[in-house]
């Protein structure tokens, strides 16, 4: 059965009678069989007074796992709907690295409040993580994981794995330290199985461990796990001492916002206005710089029109072609944009193929050009009984299809060069430009054969 067929069985009106009855034998079973999201949903389309009844009916456990799956804004509604004391057990029970966020997005003031209400060891874990900067490995790691010394036989590890096991966030991979702390060897749960009980842990793991420094990137981190194919991967300082893990659940959030900035830069309307719901003059200084500027630019395609307004005056059939052609340069364009700013976020363009990528992209270029010219100098000769008319059009939408591919390709990689996040060559700023381009290669094709045009 789907999630959505199981929510539809769920009745409000009787988890509202029960809430109002106190019947936990109704609502446990219920509980007990639906995931921490499904829970929040009925938390939300409840109201009032419910909210606070039903959170009674969870334990402690449920609710921090509710609260891992929500955004900032829907865990401060279940906070406000929980006592202070079970909001200190909720904590506790939290993973680290997601009580970390949750106090990440906190006023100062309540955070301290909130630590001090915590049991002494999580609250230094929460510390340790609010250290580090957010969007680096250090910021994303959390700090139950399952780690042995080398010291170790398999039939140790594995009587420890079972201690450990239930407050740490995977058991999947057991990472194996020295004296020291540094991290020396990994092995995962299926070699613990299969090996002999009273082989020594050495020999069994993998010593060739691939980890990230403690203050990379999200987004490289991400990169790394996906190229891997990893659950999780081992955080270190500078002298390889182990200092947390990062986990797949928590590489998939950072590839999600990083995409989502990505696709707000490249709509050219900030991060932010990714968020629906905003406040509409936040949202207006966030838009009103990118718009002046393609504004400017537009002025600029103004001025060319009535450059050539004498040729159109002559010749009005040119105007007929005028959006086609600005619409497939723009088009090519925002397509390349796309290619080179895939290829620079998943790390396959470096600056060593760069050339390689200009190069393609300008054979790409004139490929489409030739197919898309020699189809519209067709169109124009057999409706239009104009030859020369359709060598002009055609001959323009090869040469600026060309232009487009080239501008998409090269802009985004100038940006980089020059260390500037190449996401801000937006789709709007490359279709703006390439009007510009097209503009002038059309009425300046047709000015130049003007005379067989007439």
């Amino acid at each position: 059965m789907s999630v959505q067929e199981r929510r539809h069985e769920i009745d409000l009106d009787q988890i509202k009678l029960a809430l109002q009855k106190r019947e936990r034998k109704f609502l446990r079973p219920l509980i007990d069989e639906l995931q921490p999201y499904d829970v929040g949903q009925i938390f939300f389309q409840l109201e009032g007074v419910y909210r606070s009844h039903f959170l009674g009916m969870l334990y402690a456990e449920e609710i921090a796992e509710l609260l891992e799956e929500m955004d900032a804004e829907d865990q401060q509604e279940i906070l406000t709907n929980l006592s202070a004391e079970k909001t200190s057990r909720v904590l506790n029970r939290m993973s680290s690295d997601d009580a970390a966020d949750l106090f990440g997005e906190m006023e100062e003031s309540n955070v301290q409040t909130l630590l001090k209400s915590m049991e002494r060891d999580e609250a230094d874990k929460v510390r340790a993580l609010l250290h580090y900067p957010e969007d680096t490995a250090g910021g994303k790691m959390t700090l139950e994981y399952v780690s042995v010394y080398d010291t170790y036989t398999v039939e140790e590890v594995i009587q420890y794995l079972r201690r450990e096991a239930p407050t740490a966030e995977t058991v999947y991979y057991v990472y194996v330290i020295d004296a020291d702390d540094r991290l020396v060897g990994v092995v995962s749960l299926r070699e613990l199985l299969i090996a002999q009980p009273h082989t020594p842990i050495t020999d069994i793991m993998y010593e060739r461990i691939i980890s990230v420094p403690v203050e990379m990137d999200q987004e490289e981190v991400a990169r790394i796990m996906e190229r891997y194919d990893f659950l999780a991967i081992p955080v270190v300082d500078d002298e390889k001492r182990l200092l947390g893990i990062i986990t797949v659940d928590d590489v998939i959030d950072v590839l999600i916002e990083e995409a989502q900035e990505d696709i707000a830069k490249l709509s050219a309307v900030g991060q932010t206005e990714m968020d629906v719901i905003t406040h509409p003059f936040a949202s207006a200084r966030r838009r009103i710089p990118w718009l002046l500027l393609l504004l400017l630019i537009g002025m600029l395609t103004a001025s060319i029109l009535s450059t050539f307004e004498e040729t159109i005056d002559k010749v009005a059939a040119l105007a007929f072609f005028m959006p086609m052609i600005a619409g497939m340069t723009g088009n090519t364009g925002t397509q390349s944009l796309a290619l080179v700013i895939r290829g620079l976020a998943n790390g396959q363009l470096t600056r060593d193929r760069y050339w390689q990528i200009m190069r393609q992209e300008g054979v790409v270029g004139v490929i489409i050009g030739f197919v898309c010219s020699l189809l519209i100098i067709g169109i124009v000769t057999l409706f239009l009984g104009n030859l020369y008319l359709g060598l002009v059009v055609g001959g323009s939408m090869l040469l600026t299809l060309i232009i487009g591919t080239l501008a998409g390709t090269l802009i985004p990689l100038i940006l980089h060069l020059l260390k500037v996040d190449p996401t801000v060559a937006s789709g709007p700023l490359i279709t703006t430009l390439n009007d510009v381009f097209s503009l002038l290669v059309y009425f300046g094709f047709a000015t130049l054969f003007l005379q067989y045009l007439l």
